[in-house]
């Protein structure tokens, strides 16, 4: 399964793309928003691994594309869309990038291609996505693509010795239709 947009191709994951994954989430500007402090090979293989796990399901629920440049070929990073089941109607998404390709809008192309993708394919009724509140970035990415701040939970994750709020954001069908 592949979706296209302006400047990215978003494929399904092969087991070759650990390498990639693993540089760009080595780096220490893509960790600060992670549990993670480090990223060992075994673990991005791993990760990778439940991606390419997620595409033989059946019923199929679960789709994480890789971020890939149409021109050169690099892969940039991951995006997704998540029913709990087939039956559900309500689906979460979410995404991450390379750091060096991080302000030429690639997030916000990738994102809004999932989420047109969750609407017309998968038929949800809701797309929801959280972040790290103090994550502008990622929170810009979720409104340019129409979602709106739903609420923010307060001290709500504990990581690298402190607690973080996160914020949630969320769009419904008919509100993704007028877009």
């Amino acid at each position: 399964m592949e979706l296209l947009t302006e400047r990215l191709l978003l494929r399904e994951f092969v087991k070759e793309d650990w390498t990639a994954v693993f540089t760009y989430q080595s780096d220490p500007r893509y960790l600060r928003y992670y549990h993670w402090t480090e990223r060992r090979e075994a673990e991005v293989q791993e990760f990778i691994q439940m991606f390419i796990a997620h595409q033989s399901t059946q019923p199929r629920t679960k789709y994480q594309f890789a971020v890939v440049l149409q021109e050169g070929g690099q892969l940039i990073g991951n995006c997704g869309v998540r029913k709990e089941s087939a039956e559900a109607q309500v689906a979460d998404m979410g995404y991450e990038l390379d750091p060096n390709y991080w302000g030429y809008g690639y997030a916000t192309e990738a994102a809004t291609a999932v989420l047109n993708f969750g609407f017309s394919q998968l038929r949800v009724h809701r797309v929801w996505a959280n972040a790290i509140a103090e994550n502008r970035a990622s929170r810009r990415v979720l409104e340019r693509i129409g979602m709106q701040l739903e609420g923010t939970l307060r001290e709500n994750e504990w990581m690298k010795g402190r607690w973080w709020d996160t914020v949630l954001y969320g769009i419904l069908e008919q509100e993704w239709q007028q877009l």
